[in-house]
C-alpha cells in the first residue's frame, strides 16, 4: 500500500510503502497556505483524506498528480453552504464512489494536485509543488488510487 502525507505547517511531502517512510520531500503550497481550502480561488491547500485521481505526464507544471478535491466532506460543507447545488454534489458523490476525479468545475474549487516548478516559496493556487526532480521520483511510483492524507 502507497501513502502520501502532507505536513502544511512543516511544508514536507512523506511517500510511504507498505508502512515504510521511503522518502521524505520539502514542498510549497497555495500563495495562502493557512487553513482548510474552503472555495475556488482561495488560495488554500485542502485538508483531508483523498486519493490520486489522475496523472498528467503533459502539465505545464512538470509532471501533475491529481487528487480528488473536492472529497465528501468538502462537498457536504459546500452544499450546506449554498457554494454548490444538489446536483453538484450528487456529481461530486458519484464519482468519488467510483474513484474518479470529481468535477472540477465548481465554485469549491478542483484541479489541485501534486506538481513540479519548485518549493522557494508558496506560489501554487492550492497544489502541492515539488522540486522537478522529485516529482520525477514521486510520478514512477505513485497510481491511481494511491491515498493522500493533508494535514494542517
Amino acid at each position: 500500500m502507497r501513502l502520501i502525507r502532507v505536513y502544511k505547517g512543516e511544508r514536507r511531502l512523506e511517500f510511504w510503502n507498505n508502512g515504510i517512510l521511503e522518502q521524505p520531500f520539502k514542498i510549497a503550497l497555495g500563495f495562502s497556505p493557512k487553513g482548510n481550502k474552503l472555495r475556488d480561488g482561495d488560495g488554500r491547500t485542502p485538508e483531508g483524506s483523498y486519493y490520486i485521481c489522475t496523472k498528467n505526464p503533459r502539465s505545464k507544471f512538470t509532471l501533475f498528480l491529481g487528487i480528488c478535491y473536492p472529497n465528501l466532506t468538502d462537498a457536504e460543507r459546500g452544499l450546506n453552504e449554498g457554494l454548490i447545488s444538489e446536483e453538484e454534489f450528487d456529481r461530486i458523490k458519484t464519482a468519488l464512489e467510483a474513484g474518479k476525479r470529481p468535477d472540477w468545475e465548481t465554485a469549491l474549487g478542483g484541479k489541485i494536485g501534486i506538481h513540479g516548478m519548485g518549493t522557494a516559496l508558496d506560489w501554487t493556487a492550492g497544489c502541492v509543488a515539488l522540486a522537478d526532480e522529485d516529482i520525477r521520483w514521486l510520478w514512477d511510483r505513485v497510481e491511481l488510487g494511491d491515498e493522500v492524507e493533508i494535514y494542517e
